[in-house]
């Protein structure tokens, strides 16, 4: 059995991270000067990187690449060489000197102590003894409580990087004693391109849409594109192509998407209405409707204001698909675009308590049509 895509093409060293070049070049700066913090704290959305960061962050420190003698000898200080004793120990997790808590599962205050006692220990090998807490603001008051306690007062050899995906949830006691990285969406050209370096190193065909479409459906998320991804492959008899992306992923067609553009454009809610109907009844994402719509008014208005954004929409968008948009930019003002896509925007949030998933978008065409 082949492993998933998401745990094949994991990151290994920070050159390797997709998106997150600022925290990257902070962390890898820290490194080469040598200034360590005893605790981080990484949040962000899911599947941007946070733990892949930490696993990587875990093994720099403890490289023996960065050892005096190989410092002389001009070695990569800023990240991990990933072949030496300690990187390979903790890169398997035969390590005691690395220990992950998932926070979800583990998050009371018994789990919390017996950290607590395990940090006195010196490191059995390394220089640190590295503690990844994962879903951090799963824990429970009295954890946190004794958690504080411990980041008070940290011993020298030992670092915490906590991950949470809701920031707002740890308290604020705990962020002060941290250095706070941020993790943000990753684009859709980023994950469009590691999906392609998969692609081509997995020695599988694809029709360029396909990645573009699961780009736009990860919502920024690399781990949910390569999942996608690796259940589109597996779905797939041969060469997977667009058309068939689409039936796996319930999105819509190029040529529903160019009509409902237009209908919204020239006002015309019952068309505009029609084609829903028809969206809904092919069992179409309504997300992924919404989604794509979206992009679709974006991208007009980017081309309104600026003809140049032709160049980097070519490198993504189908020749077919680009030059409708080209029409209707030309046809339409900025007015128009920004209005439709505020309505459309507004709508998007709704889709997670609609009684209809359909109805958000229905209600949206009926404002633009109105106003």
């Amino acid at each position: 059995m082949s492993p998933v895509l998401y745990r094949k093409y994991r990151p290994q060293s920070f050159e390797e991270m997709v998106g997150q070049k600022a925290i990257v070049s902070v962390l890898k700066s820290a490194l080469e000067k040598n200034r360590i913090s005893h605790a981080y704290l990484f949040s962000g959305p899911a599947g941007t990187g946070k733990t892949t960061v930490a696993r990587i962050f875990a093994r720099a420190v403890n490289c023996l690449s960065r050892s005096d003698l190989d410092r002389d000898l001009g070695s990569n200080l800023q990240s991990p060489c990933n072949k030496c004793e300690f990187c390979e120990e903790f890169a398997s997790g035969q390590t005691l000197d690395l220990v992950e808590i998932d926070a979800a599962s583990s998050r009371g205050i018994d789990e919390i102590r017996a950290l607590r006692d395990g940090v006195r220990v010196l490191p059995f090998k390394t220089k640190y003894k590295v503690y990844i807490i994962d879903e951090v603001h799963m824990l429970t008051k009295e954890a946190f409580n004794a958690l504080l306690k411990t980041l008070e007062e940290p011993p020298e050899h030992v670092i915490f990087i906590l991950a949470t995906t809701e920031l707002d949830k740890v308290p604020e006691t705990i962020v002060t004693r941290t250095q706070h990285f941020e993790f943000r969406k990753i684009g859709e050209e980023d994950l469009q391109k590691a999906l392609e370096l998969i692609v081509k190193k997995e020695g599988v065909k694809v029709e360029s849409e396909v990645l573009n479409i699961i780009a736009i459906l990860a919502e920024g998320s690399l781990r949910d594109a390569q999942s996608m991804l690796d259940q589109a492959l597996a779905a797939s008899a041969s060469e997977l192509g667009a058309k068939e992306l689409r039936g796996i992923f319930g999105v819509p067609e190029q040529e529903l998407l160019e009509k409902i553009t237009t209908a919204l454009l020239e006002k015309d809610a019952k068309t505009a209405l029609k084609l829903i109907h028809q969206g809904s009844e092919e069992n179409l994402d309504q997300r992924a409707f919404l989604k794509l719509l979206i992009r679709n008014f974006r991208f007009l208005l980017y081309l309104k204001l600026d003809s140049n954004y032709e160049k980097e929409l070519k490198t993504f968008l189908p020749a077919s698909e680009l030059s409708s948009l080209q029409v209707l930019a030309q046809k339409y003002q900025v007015k128009d675009f920004e209005n439709i896509l505020n309505h459309l925007n507004n709508a998007y949030p709704l889709l997670k308590v609609a009684y209809l998933a359909q109805l958000p978008l229905e209600l949206a065409v009926l404002k633009i049509t109105a106003s």
